[in-house]
């Protein structure tokens, strides 16, 4: 019992400390929409604007990644613990996911370029965040799927259902 549970800690702040680095590039790749400052507040500059979805986008595919390789790596080393390791898959890619929304959002890395709309306009580049939050289970959705993918493949290759006759002779 105390091998799953230290199998499950160190997955998890595993990938909690994967996530940090992975904020950090969402917010270097992702653009930043381009707002205009008004009397009444902070208004969209440009509403047809890609960046608010490219950001999106971005997350879903530094997320993604990290789930493929989280769930080959966790298949690889968690073979003897199979179920928290796969446990801790889901639990540290959804700790993950929100760690690399809060980095990406909190600090502003790479170069943030926002054209004028109008002369005399004041045009800043707004805060990085997600529209779509259903991209948050990419991560764990992924990386519980590579695991599944990974284990059942082993399992097949090495089933006596794999042999004709599930391995006995035929009658």
């Amino acid at each position: 019992m105390a091998r799953e549970v230290r199998a499950f800690a160190v997955t998890v702040l595993v990938l909690a400390a994967l996530a940090v680095p992975a904020g950090l590039l969402w917010s270097w790749v992702s653009p930043r929409a381009p707002y205009q400052l008004t009397g009444e507040g902070r208004v969209l500059a440009d509403p047809a604007t890609q960046a608010l979805i490219a950001a999106d986008g971005w997350f879903a595919v530094i997320t993604a990644g990290l789930g493929l390789v989280c769930g080959a790596a966790g298949w690889l080393v968690g073979r003897r613990t199979p179920v928290a390791m796969l446990l801790a898959l889901c639990a540290g890619g959804v700790l993950g996911s929100f760690l690399v929304r809060w980095t990406g959002s909190t600090f502003t890395l790479g170069a943030v370029t926002v054209a004028a709309a109008a002369p005399g306009t004041k045009v800043v580049a707004g805060a990085l965040s997600l529209k779509a939050s259903g991209v948050m289970v990419a991560w764990p959705l992924i990386g519980v799927a590579m695991f599944g993918l990974l284990e059942g493949m082993h399992g097949y290759r090495e089933s006596p259902l794999r042999q004709p006759y599930g391995g006995q002779p035929p009658l």
